[in-house]
């Protein structure tokens, strides 16, 4: 298994994916945070002094100590972790678009111990995204929010440990998709489309529309989402398994979509769906190159 995980690591590192993503996902979790992070200094203007004072309160905690940073983080690291999904399609259907793949499972003893030691090597990167996109979201925030906006550090530690869960399964659930479909540029471009529009408007307009509040809280993308974001909405009260009963169902909402996890029911709760999806995709991906031709 440890020369299996030696080839793999070399594989990844001679192309340029791995870096070509990451700088992205480094980027756009940085820039996302800052601009986040301006708009989350002025939260009583963005959630009406009225409800601020009241959510303060509710809380337990004055309005000028809300950790608004929370809502910063969790939007640059959302949009960072896009891209260990993409990441992680290539893992498997890059080597079949290469036509590597022969190789790759005909020198190793078998299929499942090929797949194995691809799993567990995307894994390691996955967490690898998962430091490098909460290092920018950090930085963009810590570049823009005041400080008694920030985060304290035990919930800095959690939004890091949630962040690298995040795309560690973001990463196997891409590999998943990947090796379902036997194609990188099918389930790139469907991916990116699903996740960064289709899935945000069907959330958006099932609540404006129909009152529909726990959308998000099921597909994919929110689910994904909802790892890191729901921190930010427990810390507000707007999520977890304590939410103030005074708190209006539609206002609770709206802070859950302002921590980017609208919909979502707590973070931990969010994890379990989104490694459901995770396993969907994987167990299914795994099955079907168990005796896909190869030649």
């Amino acid at each position: 298994m440890g020369n299996l995980i030696k080839a793999e690591m070399r594989k990844i590192l001679t192309t340029k994916s791995w870096w070509a993503l990451l700088i992205p996902a480094f980027a756009f979790a940085f820039l996302f945070s800052l601009g986040w992070g301006a708009i989350t200094n002025d939260i009583n203007d963005y959630l009406g002094s009225t409800d601020a004072q009241e959510l303060a309160s509710l809380v337990g905690i004055e309005l000028g100590a809300l950790p608004v940073g929370l809502l910063s983080l969790a939007h640059g690291i959302n949009i960072g972790a896009f891209f260990p999904v993409i990441f992680g399609v290539f893992a498997l259907a890059g080597e079949y678009t290469k036509k590597t793949i022969t190789t790759t499972f005909l020198t190793a003893p078998t299929r499942g111990s090929a797949l194995t030691a691809k799993m567990l090597t995307y894994i390691g990167w996955g967490a690898l995204y998962g430091v490098v996109v909460v290092a920018a979201a950090s930085l963009g925030t810590l570049l823009t929010v005041d400080d008694r906006g920030l985060p304290s550090a035990g919930q800095w530690f959690g939004v890091l440990g949630a962040g690298i869960l995040a795309t560690t399964l973001a990463t196997l659930f891409g590999i998943g998709v990947g090796a379902v479909w036997n194609s990188v540029t099918g389930p790139t471009v469907t991916l990116a489309i699903w996740m960064l529009v289709v899935e945000n408007v069907l959330v958006f307009v099932s609540f404006g529309w129909f009152g529909i509040r726990w959308l998000g809280g099921l597909l994919p993308n929110g689910t994904l989402n909802g790892i890191v974001g729901a921190i930010g909405a427990e810390a507000f009260g707007a999520a977890g398994l304590s939410v103030p009963d005074q708190i209006d169902k539609d206002f609770q909402w709206l802070m859950q979509y302002t921590a980017g996890a609208p919909g979502a029911f707590s973070w931990w709760l969010s994890a379990l769906i989104f490694f459901a999806w995770t396993m969907v995709f994987f167990l299914a991906g795994w099955a079907a190159n168990q005796r896909r031709d190869i030649t």
